[in-house]
């Protein structure tokens, strides 16, 4: 769908890309406690006992910065640092299991980083094997990782495979050598070719590909040349990003300027180009910027209205409880959040002292509970409803009113429907809702830019 000069101008403003609510500059630590941390989950836990809950273990270490990326982040070649980091994950993982008093039932892990594939396959082993020695497998578990296609070899897919991985995601981004050179993240349409069909023979049943639209140098032939050797390639799903510029959180950006990166419009059309060539090779449109074919669990999801977003992006399934592990990893109780010490020594050193390594969090207010779930709806159902004494209609009219005249969503008595065109401006409809952005916005610029 081409998107007017007009509306891109006017709703390209800084907006949450809502992978939580509240949004994490938005938090209120000062009225959150560890004790409180603790409670939430217990209460958490004993409604999904039954359900089972997620991990996701984050893994740090790179052994080269890419300079697009927003996530936590070692640089180091030294591989000795992986035994004592699985360690100090692993003893993690055990005060948790000793505060629920039994080994939990868990639904999903995911390996996230950070490079997963950094890690050997011996230890990555070391790591699963330590996890699921203090747990229980739902039937239907699903365990996945990302991996990076230069450094992931057939010996990481098949241990992990071993112990029941199927899912895997591959971070492409962009396979124009200018524009990989400028992000410093290199692999080959040969190494992607080799990690896939291997995968295959293996035998995992939905693989991911990362890309981003609105990189430093990207330009139209380059998103054409990059989604057509992705159509060849046909992975399972598809995250088409947008790049999100915050040289002021992440100073490796400052590789390159504002000026190295396309202009709104330029970037709008990167997108529609890249969005078109895929639905062209068969894939759908799933919530903001995803895309699967219709044999992967997520169309599936999309379909039945089982639709999850979390600190992940989107996924097919929902747990009320999910316990981030390692360094900085983000935990979700529903009505918590807690974020672990966001740098490599203190969180070590935090988890040798035999402490849980959250350092800060927020406690949801039912104001809260109940935009979170407006929100939630809005990103993965394109619509949201909610009780008659939930939100003041004179003040949602309010904040919706240039959306409303732009056709962007329809609103009606105590819900919202988005409109295909509204669908572009998902993050922009979300800020309606989002009763803690209009009481009190970030000092400074804190999220990147809509569209």
């Amino acid at each position: 769908m081409n998107i007017t000069t007009g509306l891109i101008r006017k709703y390209n403003v800084a907006a949450p890309r809502y992978t939580s609510y509240p949004t994490m500059p938005n938090w209120e630590p000062e009225k959150w406690s560890l004790n409180s941390w603790l409670v939430s989950v217990k209460e958490a836990y004993e409604k999904s006992r039954s359900t089972g809950i997620s991990l996701y273990i984050h893994l740090p270490f790179c052994e080269s910065l890419c300079t697009y990326c927003g996530c936590t982040t070692r640089i180091t070649k030294n591989h000795a640092v992986e035994e004592p980091y699985i360690a100090a994950v692993l003893k993690e993982f055990s005060y948790y299991v000793q505060l629920l008093e039994e080994k939990p039932l868990v639904r999903e892990i995911h390996l996230g980083g950070g490079t997963p594939t950094f890690f050997s396959p011996e230890n990555l082993k070391y790591l699963v094997n330590g996890i699921l020695a203090n747990c229980r497998k739902t039937e239907d578990a699903e365990f996945s990782f990302e991996a990076h296609p230069a450094n992931t070899t057939k010996a990481h897919l098949q241990v992990l495979y071993n112990l029941g991985f199927r899912r895997l995601s591959l971070g492409i981004q962009d396979f124009d050598p200018k524009v990989q050179d400028i992000i410093n993240r290199r692999q080959t349409e040969e190494e992607v070719w080799d990690v896939m069909i291997n995968a295959r023979k293996i035998g995992y049943t939905s693989i991911n590909f990362d890309l981003i639209y609105g990189l430093p140098l990207q330009t139209l032939q380059s998103i054409i040349d990059t989604v057509s050797k992705v159509r060849e390639m046909k992975p399972d799903r598809i995250a088409f990003y947008s790049y999100a510029h915050v040289p002021w959180i992440k100073p490796g950006q400052r590789k390159f300027t504002e000026l190295d990166l396309p202009a709104d419009e330029v970037k709008r059309q990167l997108y529609e180009t890249g969005e078109r060539l895929l639905t062209e090779a068969g894939y759908y449109d799933i919530g903001m910027d995803h895309f699967s074919l219709p044999e992967d669990r997520l169309f599936q999801s999309a379909q039945d209205g089982t639709l999850h977003r979390n600190f992940m992006g989107y996924t097919d399934r929902y747990t009320k409880l999910s316990i981030g592990l390692g360094v900085s990893s983000i935990s979700d109780s529903w009505t918590a959040f807690a974020q672990n010490i966001k740098t490599l020594e203190p969180y070590l050193e935090a988890i040798n002292k035999g402490q849980f390594p959250v350092f800060k969090g927020h406690v949801l207010t039912e104001e809260d509970k109940v935009a979170r779930k407006i929100i939630l709806d809005i990103m993965c159902k394109y619509h949201a409803s909610w009780k008659e004494d939930d939100l003041d209609p004179i003040q949602v009219y309010q904040r919706l009113e240039e959306l409303l005249a732009d056709d962007l969503c329809i609103l009606g008595r105590n819900e919202i429907t988005i409109t295909d065109l509204g669908k572009a401006f998902l993050r922009n409809i979300c800020m309606a809702f989002d009763e803690r952005l209009a009481a009190s916005r970030p000092a400074g610029q804190a999220f990147s830019m809509a569209i």
